[in-house]
């Protein structure tokens, strides 16, 4: 009888062990990661983390949900400026895995002065890179999208959102990157608050400004631009006050805001693999687009929207691939890389879990997913046709995020960067414009272009890991 009596109370309190911990999660804690239990400090820096780019991707997909309804040349104008802003991605998020990888070896060797003093000058080095894409994006935007192939109508109204997005990317670049100097320190929570406010803002102001909603003009297309401007902005204020303020495991004393050569420098050697990795993956992105710009707007469109899917399905992996990154980097600061590598395999086989349930929805419902965001026949079509074929190997990616963000998290931006330049640049633009111009395949040879090219670099990576030279990286 005792026995009976004492089962619910054991799973009463695991429940309320479990919620513990989640309102932990969120609200932040000053547990030390290399200390706890690996799988308490998954959970503590994981939730936060998916949470963050869950919001993040939302967002994304909000934002091309009311810009579709202006029509494909909108949502190609979106597309093509992303090419763009994807190499500004590259720059923002090689800092970031440079900074966060610093960041998380200065924490995990208790040096919380230098880890300080090293996200002071990543700042600095965000808002240096940040400089040309707003010049260009200010005076350029109609040039640069006419180098995309931009249709009449891009050229004619779409410029405006172009010129917004990059003149405006220093609030991008400052998001990114000091939100990394958090996931490093294991302020998980603080990134995944600013995200929120953000992109709620965001949210609420993309309608508002695209259709002219209340006292406000219709902007259109622009309004989307201005919205995440505005939203970002916000976000860059608080993530600076809790910087200074109320930072759980990094804080900046004022003491601390100089330029100092050295640090900077050695952010900018250890960023700069993760710089040329990110301008890999992200230029042969644009080549892939400008094949697709050739074969017609609806393409591109269509190309839009599943990418502003993948994101939005993707993210709570990209979270679980970050607290990997911190794990990783912590736990080798602190002498323990035996640890590091158990949290990867650990993190690895969620994922892997988790994305299996993705390519389900993804095989089943790939015209419904398209249909959430356009009408029209022949984007649901090209679109559909992507994101079943993505369905097919997203097994693969899961283990591919974890072991990149391992090297990455170690210090070791270098190697992530050669495979890239093997899988992307040597094999995946060569093989998409053969399939899709000399084979005649039009967009479906650039889709299966991509499945092969990124189903091969996620096995190699994974066999990569596995010999363990990451362990022995210097940061």
């Amino acid at each position: 009888m005792e026995a009976v009596e004492e089962l619910p109370i054991a799973e009463a309190t695991a429940r309320r062990s479990i919620w513990l911990e989640l309102k932990d999660a969120i609200k932040g804690t000053e547990a030390d990661y290399t200390q706890i239990s690996l799988k308490k400090a998954i959970f503590l820096l994981a939730v936060p983390m998916i949470l963050e780019l869950v919001m993040e991707s939302t967002f994304a997909v909000v934002d091309i949900y009311f810009v579709g309804k202006l029509g494909p040349s909108a949502v190609a104008t979106v597309g093509l400026t992303e090419t763009y802003l994807f190499l500004l991605y590259s720059i923002a998020m090689g800092l970031s895995m440079a900074i966060t990888a610093i960041i998380a070896r200065r924490i995990g060797e208790k040096k919380k002065e230098d880890a300080g003093t090293a996200a002071v000058q990543a700042i600095f080095l965000a808002l240096l890179a940040s400089v040309p894409f707003t010049v260009g994006g200010i005076f350029f935007a109609r040039e640069l999208l006419a180098l995309m192939g931009a249709d009449s109508w891009s050229l004619e109204h779409g410029y405006r959102y172009t010129q917004w997005m990059l003149g405006g990317n220093a609030v991008i670049v400052m998001l990114f990157v000091v939100n990394a100097v958090f996931r490093g320190a294991g302020d998980a929570a603080i990134a995944m608050r600013v995200l929120w406010v953000a992109n709620a803002i965001n949210i609420v102001l993309d309608p508002v400004l695209i259709f002219g909603w209340g006292p406000f003009p219709a902007f259109g297309v622009e309004g989307a631009a201005i919205a995440t401007n505005i939203g970002r902005g916000v976000g860059v204020a608080i993530q600076l006050w809790a910087l200074f303020r109320v930072g759980k495991h990094i804080r900046i004393a004022l003491s601390q805001l100089y330029v100092e050569t050295k640090t900077m420098l050695h952010i900018l050697r250890t960023s700069l693999g993760g710089i040329g990795q990110m301008i890999v993956a992200m230029t042969a992105w644009i080549f892939l687009m400008r094949i697709l710009a050739d074969i017609g707007s609806e393409a591109v469109a269509a190309s839009t929207t599943v990418i502003r899917i993948m994101m939005f399905t993707m993210m709570p992996a990209w979270g679980l691939s970050n607290a990997a990154a911190t794990l990783v980097g912590q736990n080798l600061g602190a002498n323990n890389p035996e640890r590091a590598e158990s949290s990867v395999w650990t993190i690895g086989f969620y994922n892997m879990l988790f994305l299996v349930c993705v390519s389900a929805v993804y095989f089943f419902c790939n015209e419904f997913l398209m249909t959430i965001f356009t009408d029209d026949p022949t984007v649901i079509a090209i679109g559909a046709e992507w994101i079943r074929i993505l369905s097919y190997s997203y097994f693969v990616y899961g283990w591919w995020m974890v072991s990149v963000q391992a090297f990455n998290g170690a210090g070791d931006t270098r190697t992530p960067t050669w495979i890239n330049v093997i899988f992307f640049w040597m094999i995946q633009i060569p093989l998409s414009y053969l399939l899709a111009v000399q084979f005649g395949w039009q967009h479906s040879g650039v889709f299966w272009g991509v499945f092969i090219s990124e189903t091969s670099v996620g096995i190699f990576t994974l066999m990569l890991f596995k010999r363990g030279k990451w362990k022995t990286v210097q940061v």
